[in-house]
């Protein structure tokens, strides 16, 4: 639905009057959870050749691990290779699934003549465990969960990898810089957080690797707080050990150096800024009256005739297609393409 209705909204810029830039976010579901595929999706791979988690021991897991493994069912469900293999086969065929849409955009922008002078992002808000440390979905700072891509194409964009560090606060100033042209942007009545990447996309250098991150959700009952800076990954809850990755070393995060002598000095200023940067009781604090206030709200919302908030655009069927009543010489040329006149 999402996929018909954003091509449909780059017609209809084609062909209305309006020449001003527009902005044309697309949010799908896929790849996600339940792993669940189509079969001409399914098809496209060898369920042979489909890899298998790399799960440790229990016992060399981290508290927080520990915690999601309880909290999916892992550890009462146990490893099951059949299924890990069915629902990775599945998360790759919605990739290819989500890929295809993508496409479906991008052909459109050509079509409509729109293309070269557009700027196309392609990002996600989370990964997926997918078995991983005998884990599902995300709620965890480790890579398979955190990272995401961050793909962008278009004019003055160079072809190339940027191995930097970012976030998707960086997203915000980013569109400022791709809206404003090259020129400045109108000041904001609160700095947007983040650092823009238009500049780096552009070909220039980014003297920035590092980025920061927050999470206060399911399997936690204190905030979780992660800084990510060069090759070493640093996360802090106030009730588990520290966990401190060398990534460039150790890829799949599995030595923590929080504990070894060689790295104390790192682990410590690590320590030291996170308590510079975040009052975790304080943060703690907020989210707890925060739930209780969304508590009572719920219960307010599940008696009566609940209100939905979620957006609705609203449909005009009887003006968004050609109708008898419309005047055939303006609409006609409006809804062809190439425009006429």
């Amino acid at each position: 639905e999402v996929g018909f209705a954003a091509v449909r909204h780059l017609y209809d810029k084609a062909r209305d009057a309006d020449d001003r830039p527009f902005f044309l976010g697309a949010s799908v579901i896929h790849p996600h959870d339940p792993y669940v595929a189509r079969p001409e999706r399914w098809d496209l791979y060898d369920h042979d050749d489909i890899d298998l988690p790399d799960v440790p021991t229990r016992d060399s897991l981290d508290p927080h691990t520990r915690r999601i493994r309880r909290g999916v069912q892992a550890e009462s469900i146990g490893y099951d290779e059949a299924g890990c293999r069915n629902a990775r086969h599945a998360y790759y065929a919605n990739t290819t699934y989500f890929d295809s849409w993508v496409g479906a955009l991008l052909r459109t922008l050509t079509e409509t003549g729109q293309l070269d002078n557009t700027v196309v992002i392609v990002t996600s808000d989370h990964g997926d465990m997918l078995g991983d440390r005998g884990t599902w979905f995300k709620m965890s700072f480790f890579e398979r969960s955190a990272r995401v891509p961050l793909i962008m194409a278009g004019p003055d964009i160079t072809n190339r990898t940027v191995p930097n560090a970012c976030s998707l606060l960086d997203l915000l100033p980013t569109l400022l810089d791709v809206g404003a042209g090259g020129g400045s942007w109108p000041e904001l009545a609160g700095a947007p957080a983040g650092r823009s990447l238009w500049e780096s996309a552009a070909g220039g250098l980014d003297p920035v690797d590092e980025t920061t991150c927050e999470y206060m959700a399911e399997m936690t009952t204190h905030p979780m707080f992660m800084i990510r800076r060069g090759r070493h990954k640093y996360i802090h809850c106030d009730t588990d050990p520290p966990l401190l990755y060398d990534l460039e070393a150790d890829p799949l995060e599995r030595v923590n150096l929080a504990g070894n002598p060689d790295h104390a000095e790192l682990s410590a200023a690590f320590a030291a800024e996170v308590g510079e940067r975040w009052d975790s009781d304080a943060i703690r604090e907020r989210v707890l009256a925060s739930q209780r206030t969304r508590h009572l709200l719920h219960a307010a919302m599940a008696s009566g005739d609940p209100v939905s908030w979620d957006y609705a655009p609203a449909r005009d069927a009887a003006n968004e297609y050609v109708r008898n009543h419309m005047d055939w010489n303006v609409v006609g040329p409006r809804y062809h393409l190439p425009a006429r006149d």
